[in-house]
């Protein structure tokens, strides 16, 4: 079975490589071309094209992929199957090419968390499960019929980052058995129920990452797991932005911490009230410096209280 996969950041690497290591006909990778990156801007492959190379793997990197001369190039590998992990929304052209069709790795537990970014707002929203999904490409973005689902745990405790790095070990192992039901024709395609109640996971904004404090603690505290470690939460202290990476909630109603105003010993402890308590701040990252934890940061810093 001849088999292209398309994926671009690191979390598509672990099912490429899952694939490799179980022998499958992988003929080609695609991913995203090659962009500029850090202070000198020099040219950074993707992290599937790096793993791809070190395999001796095809790599075709289109600009478009409605391009006729891509199109073409991908016809003469003659897939009988695509698999697509993390990359970006293909045409008809593209995913309606291979004989046996296909399918997408999804990071939640479809048809909830449609969109691009399931894993942070399944944390954003307080959800105590999600998982991952295999599923046929169709017209409209996640929405083909499933194959396969595994669920998986968030603790009070986890962070996007951490659940990342498991749904992508998971999500690896599922890829694998999607493909070897679809080499055996074992799969019995089912198709999304819909319901009113369905979450989405739109693209994240720098407005997502913002945190009222008028808001309840616990939601506070979501948010900034949810956007830990990346693109991160952020607030505005003292007139400096800061990206918050940690914090404990307290519900406790301070008499003199009301939403939004801030309070320390200038030693041990800041905090901020919220709409049922107040939010310890753990640890941030103040504009142009480095991550501290509130302690290191608190000996450094002139207040002007």
């Amino acid at each position: 079975m001849r088999i292209i996969f398309f994926g671009t950041p690191e979390f598509a690497v672990e099912s490429l490589k899952a694939l490799v290591d179980a022998k499958f006909n992988v003929v080609a990778v695609v991913t995203a071309p090659d962009k500029p990156a850090g202070r000198g801007q020099h040219l950074q492959a993707s992290p599937v094209k790096i793993y791809a190379e070190t395999c001796g793997l095809a790599v075709l990197q289109p600009i478009k992929l409605k391009d006729p001369s891509f199109l073409e190039e991908l016809r003469l590998y003659n897939a009988d199957l695509q698999i697509i992990v993390a990359f970006r929304m293909l045409p008809e052209q593209v995913w309606n090419m291979p004989r046996l069709g296909t399918f997408n790795l999804h990071a939640s537990l479809l048809p909830n968390y449609r969109g691009a970014a399931p894993i942070h707002w399944a944390i954003i929203n307080g959800e105590r499960e999600t998982g991952v999904t295999t599923f046929f490409l169709q017209h409209e973005i996640d929405t083909g019929d499933l194959l396969f689902q595994e669920k998986e745990a968030i603790s009070e405790s986890d962070t996007t980052g951490e659940l990342y790095d498991r749904l992508m070990k998971k999500g690896a192992k599922l890829v694998v058995k999607t493909t070897l039901a679809i080499m055996d024709e074992a799969i019995h395609p089912q198709a999304q129920i819909e319901t009113k109640e369905l979450r989405i996971a739109p693209k994240l904004t720098k407005e997502t990452g913002l945190v009222h404090w008028s808001k309840d603690g616990q939601s506070i505290v979501n948010l900034i797991r949810g956007m830990n470690p990346f693109p991160g939460a952020h607030t505005v202290f003292q007139g400096k932005h800061c990206k918050i990476s940690s914090v404990r909630f307290h519900p406790e109603i301070i008499a003199d911490l009301g939403i939004g105003v801030w309070d320390t010993d200038q030693k041990t402890f800041l905090r901020v009230g919220c709409a049922d308590g107040y939010i310890e701040i753990l640890a941030w990252q103040m504009e142009g410096k480095k991550k501290m934890e509130i302690a290191e940061f608190l000996r450094g810093y002139s207040f002007t209280f």
